[in-house]
């Protein structure tokens, strides 16, 4: 998976999109399901809880689409919410995680208001999230060589691009 896409919850992996022409993060469904429940079947889980509850079957289909996640290493469409159909979906969900889930939810908000502001602090929590899911530190280096290298391309196409235009 692609690991600028996943963050921890208690040790526990949950994808997550960015829409950077909303400026929402939305956060994948089931896995939030999964991690709360600790259910060995989260998407069966979820279609229970959506026909048990209408209302919230009915809110969650409106207010979650379907974005593309990455599932067994390839990119499928996934239910996602954001932060408001997230706390939704917490409410109707019976887990002694629910608050620690809500506490976790606000820090990864604030954590983003801070790489808004020192954007530098992304590239330091996006290495140690890769040291937690166990990346070596070679391993890092080298990607985030890598995404430098793709980022000065793009941006020389860009230029090239608009030279020619």
């Amino acid at each position: 998976m692609d690991n600028q896409n996943i963050i921890l919850f208690e040790n526990r992996q949950v994808r997550r999109h960015y829409d950077a022409e909303k400026d929402i993060w939305y956060f994948s469904v089931v896995d939030i399901v999964g991690t709360l429940t600790e259910s060995i079947n989260p998407t069966d889980y979820l279609k229970k809880l959506r026909k048990r509850d209408v209302e919230l079957g009915t809110y969650l289909g409106t207010n979650c689409p379907q974005v593309d996640m990455l599932s067994n290493g390839k990119k499928r469409k996934t239910l996602a919410g954001n932060v408001q159909a997230i706390f939704s979906l917490i409410q109707s969900i019976p887990s002694s995680k629910a608050e620690p889930f809500k506490q976790w939810l606000a820090k990864v908000g604030y954590e983003r208001m801070q790489e808004i502001a020192d954007p530098s602090q992304s590239i330091d929590r996006a290495r140690e999230n890769w040291q937690k899911l166990g990346r070596s530190d070679k391993w890092i280096q080298q990607r985030m060589t890598g995404q430098e290298t793709r980022n000065k391309l793009t941006d020389y196409w860009k230029e090239a691009v608009q030279v020619h235009l």
